[in-house]
Order: C-alpha cells, then sequence, then structure tokens
C-alpha cells in the first residue's frame, strides 16, 4: 500500500490551518460583538435622529467637547467653536499629535519654536485650544469672515483652502457640543467594569469649565457627581432668553460627560428628563419621566452624572 506524498499531506495540513484562522476570527468577532453590546468597537455621534449625523471616536470626542468649552467658557461665540473644530479637524483629525511637521504638535500643530508654548503644553488640549481662541479673538471681524480665512489668519498654513471642507461637520458639531441641539450628542459603548473615579471627573470639569462648574468643597467618593447649572435669573420668573442660556449650558455639560463617558468611565448622564446610558441599545437620549409628572422631573437645575460603581 502507497504512502501519501508529502506535497498532498503538506496541502490538508494548510486547509487545516486556514479553517482553525477562520474559526479563531469568527470567535474574536463574536466575543467583541458580546463583550460591547453589540456595536462593535465604541463610536459617538454628533446629530439627531432623521437628520445629519457626524461619528468619530470616543478620543476625538473627548478633544471636541474640550475644544468646545474652552471657547465657550472664554465668552466665545458657538461660530469661534466652528471655526477652531473646523482647524483642529484639518491640522490633527481631533487627535493630540506628539508629532507633526517639523516640530507641529497637538491638535493644531502649533509650534514650540513659534511661541505658542512649550512642547508639554501644547500636548495639553486645554491649553492649545486656549491659544488657539486667544489668536483668534485678536482676527477683527473673525465671525463674519468665510472659515478657512479665518482659520488661516490664525494658522498661517501652507494650505488655506484645506479647512473649508470641515466646515459641515464642525458646524454640527459645535451646535451639539455648545448645547444648543438638546439630547444632540451620544456614544455607543459597552458598560465598563472598572469602577469611575468621582475625583478625576471632577478634576476634569474644574479644568476645562473652570473652578466655579461644581460648588466649593464637592468632594468625597459618591459614585455620582451632580453639576448645578446655573441659571441667569429665576426659573420661574427669569425670561425666555434666561431659561434658554441656562438650558443650552446644562446641555453643554451633558455632552461633555458623554463626550469624555469612556476615558472617565461614566455609566450615566441625567438632565432635564432625559438619559443617557451606557451599553443601552443605541445609547441613545432617553425620556426618564412622562410629561404628566410636571416640571420638577424634569428639572434643568442639575446635571447628574452617575459612575460605574
Amino acid at each position: 500500500m502507497s504512502q501519501p506524498t508529502a506535497a498532498p499531506r503538506r496541502g490538508r495540513l494548510l486547509r487545516v490551518a486556514a479553517a482553525l484562522v477562520v474559526l479563531l476570527a469568527v470567535a474574536g468577532y463574536l466575543v467583541a460583538k458580546y463583550v460591547s453590546g453589540g456595536g462593535g468597537a465604541p463610536r459617538c455621534t454628533a446629530g439627531t435622529a432623521g437628520g445629519r449625523t457626524y461619528e468619530l471616536s470616543p478620543e476625538q470626542a473627548a478633544n471636541a467637547a474640550t475644544i468646545s468649552v474652552v471657547g465657550t467658557s472664554r465668552g466665545m461665540p458657538e461660530r469661534a467653536v466652528t471655526i477652531a473644530l473646523a482647524t483642529a479637524l484639518q491640522e490633527s483629525g481631533l487627535r493630540d499629535l506628539d508629532h507633526g511637521d517639523r516640530d507641529s504638535l497637538g491638535l493644531f500643530q502649533q509650534r514650540p519654536s513659534q511661541g505658542w508654548g512649550t512642547a508639554k503644553q501644547i500636548l495639553d488640549p486645554v491649553y492649545a485650544a486656549g491659544k488657539f481662541y486667544e489668536h483668534l479673538d485678536q482676527v477683527p471681524g473673525y465671525s463674519r469672515l468665510p472659515l478657512t480665512v479665518a482659520a488661516q489668519r490664525v494658522q498661517r498654513s501652507a494650505f488655506p483652502e484645506a479647512y473649508a471642507k470641515h466646515e459641515p461637520d464642525a458646524t454640527l458639531l459645535a451646535s451639539a457640543l455648545t448645547g444648543r441641539k438638546a439630547a444632540a450628542f451620544t456614544c455607543s459603548a459597552a458598560k465598563g467594569t472598572l469602577p469611575g473615579d468621582p475625583a478625576k471627573v471632577r478634576s476634569r470639569l474644574t479644568r476645562a469649565f473652570g473652578a466655579g462648574v461644581l460648588p466649593a468643597g464637592q468632594s468625597g467618593q459618591s459614585s455620582e457627581v451632580t453639576v448645578p447649572v446655573p441659571a441667569t435669573g429665576s426659573a420661574a420668573t427669569g425670561s425666555a432668553a434666561d431659561r434658554s442660556a441656562a438650558n443650552r449650558r446644562g446641555w453643554e455639560l451633558a455632552h461633555w460627560a458623554v463626550a469624555n463617558s469612556s476615558a472617565l468611565r461614566i455609566d450615566r448622564v441625567s438632565y432635564a428628563g432625559r438619559q443617557w446610558t451606557a451599553g443601552a441599545a443605541g445609547s441613545s437620549w432617553k425620556g426618564t419621566a412622562p410629561k404628566s409628572a410636571g416640571p420638577a422631573a424634569r428639572s434643568t437645575g442639575e446635571v447628574r452624572i452617575a459612575l460605574v460603581k
């Protein structure tokens, strides 16, 4: 009886190896689907159902939220935030890069050799965004200029026309992250297993929004951080503009928390009778109280950030 030759034996081994690779790949895919709640890699979305949306990673979302908050905290208008976001989309893809052309670094590819700060400072998104707005504010009439012109006055780029293509996405991001559009920013991610650190959340809030964002002396290890929403006038007697400004501030805080949910291990964010929950189907904002429950159940007086326990 003849013995099989080496070539057919090698062929069978290769087929078996290939089958094992396919099985491992399928198993890995199923595990990823299970761990992530069926949604694959975490993604964040700006925009509302039925309208145009823009997707970005949790890293990009956190950086975009920082750029937005730094601008509004300086009293800059939404147009300035749009210009800053479009610039960062072009320069770094909203990533805090530790490299670039020559000595360019960070979200805006600012250069230490050109007086933008030290490398360590530029790699701090809060600092980098602040320096961008500082220079933008010195451009006369920047809010009325075409976006690409305003950005170029700050950046001095070799490709000034490149900023314009990011304007639609930057506009959508700005409308959500500044709080003008309610419940317009979500992130889809599996519920975390490691507990969140309330001290880290408070530190990040204070770094981004300023020392006054939290009541003096708020501390402790509670798994929930409550952020008051300051109102310019009484909720009962204030003008419609006052109430609108307070509500916008609340959604800005809420969207910031969702954008940072992966990094800070945030489980739920609640505001104005709506709640976002990590790992929930679609991870969209859901109502927490029926309209018949009255205004108290839909209070706009605070944003509640619940961490993974």
